[in-house]
């Protein structure tokens, strides 16, 4: 079954899953169909279509419905948390005269994703850029966290033409990288921020920083305090050190100006090259990025978004833990064991039992890893309760008749 396939069913599951449906003439119809089988070949694509599957197949399993809504408020909650801190940052950068402050910020065309795969969300800014990506073009995105941006800048890469993504970290961690240096060349103690964040420090830090094509790709050359690198060849390394790692938050709140414009005349000179230069960021930032070609990916309802973290989590470890359990060759019987995929080993790959299994455990050890945090309270409230109602209704009222009705669909 290909993705489009698993999007049609999300849709059907999430909305008429367990619903009864009674025809003009007041009879009832016939329940609906199961959920779709989740195999092991699907569950190892790990893809947007695992994910879909995976939520049609839970359909309304209270247990799945309260994980997405923790999911749902950990992500919101961290995105208006970063979506603060930036603008502080941003405010900052402004009352240094870095950058301007942006009084009518740019317009963005929504994208509603929601039902859509990648290729589709695709078609949407492939179709508004037209001809312009034979020429070179830059692409902006934002949305919230599990709206897709990553998959849909991942497909896009794939799809454009001379396509190249830009990504502001390496810059932040070769500016962090800088400051902590220039900390130890002047016998600085740890690192302090005030003597090594100045505006004068900060400047002489952007003008050693040198982006080009270098070695025939493009590239940011750090020039200073002792460091000749390409940005490439160090940022598994020095660029992840402990040390540049926990000083970035404290660098990037006071170098998000220098940062946009860094980034800003980077993707210009790559556009006028005839790349197709591909952004995905927060508004605040990339607003400062020249551009007509600006996507704001949504979901109608934000609950969506927890569905999609609490399949993603669920497939992943539901993988892992197939991956780890014994494997063997398929018995006499025809049933099979737990174990690596069939391109790893040559045994037959889990059964389809094997895996809705693991994936119910799975939720249920998420579920008891909510009940140890406070944050989840409400949720697992909200989930006891259910239960309990629910045990209620099935212990009691039952006399044993045989009337018709369908309360169990």
């Amino acid at each position: 079954m290909q993705a489009t396939d698993y999007q049609a069913l999300l849709s059907c599951f999430t909305k008429n899953y367990h619903q009864k449906a009674i025809d003009q003439s007041g009879s009832s119809s016939a329940p609906p169909p199961p959920p779709p089988r989740v195999t092991f070949a699907v569950l190892e694509k790990q893809d947007a279509g695992t994910s879909s599957a995976i939520i049609a197949w839970f359909g309304d399993d209270k247990r799945f419905d309260v994980l997405s809504k923790f999911e749902t408020k950990l992500i919101v909650g961290r995105d208006e948390e970063d979506a603060q801190k930036l603008e502080s940052g941003i405010q900052i950068s402004v009352s240094k005269g870095v950058i301007s402050p942006m009084d009518q910020p740019p317009t963005y065309k929504q994208i509603d994703v929601f039902g859509k795969t990648p290729d589709q969300v695709c078609n949407v800014i492939l179709k508004d850029l037209g001809s312009t990506a034979s020429r070179g073009s830059v692409v902006v995105l934002c949305g919230l966290s599990g709206t897709g941006k990553g998959t849909t800048v991942a497909e896009l890469k794939e799809r454009l033409p001379n396509a190249i993504t830009w990504s502001n970290g390496n810059v932040f961690r070769a500016l962090t990288l800088l400051a902590v240096t220039w900390c130890k060349l002047f016998n600085v103690e740890g690192f302090d921020k005030d003597a090594a964040l100045t505006a004068s420090n900060l400047a002489l830090f952007v003008k050693m920083l040198t982006f080009g094509q270098f070695n025939g790709q493009w590239d940011i050359k750090i020039s200073g305090l002792g460091i000749d690198a390409l940005v490439s060849e160090i940022k598994d390394t020095l660029l992840k050190s402990p040390e540049v790692a926990k000083n970035i938050p404290t660098v990037a709140e006071v170098v998000q100006g220098e940062v946009i414009l860094f980034a800003s005349a980077a993707t210009q000179e790559m556009c006028s090259r005839g790349m197709n230069v591909i952004l995905e960021g927060r508004e605040a930032t990339v607003n400062y990025v020249r551009t007509p070609y600006r996507y704001t990916l949504t979901l109608p309802d934000t609950q969506i978004i927890g569905k999609r973290r609490a399949a993603q989590r669920i497939a992943a470890s539901t993988l892992a833990s197939l991956k780890k359990a014994p494997s063997s060759p398929q018995s006499q019987n025809g049933e099979t064991s737990r174990g690596p995929s069939a391109s790893d080993t040559g045994n037959s790959p889990p059964s389809e039992d094997d895996v809705h299994g693991t994936l119910s455990e799975t939720l249920n050890s998420m579920i008891e890893e909510m009940r140890e945090q406070s944050s989840a309270a409400e949720f697992v409230a909200e989930l006891e309760a259910h239960t309990a109602s629910a045990d209620e209704g099935t212990g009691e009222g039952d006399d044993g008749g045989d009337d018709d009705d369908d309360d169990d669909l």
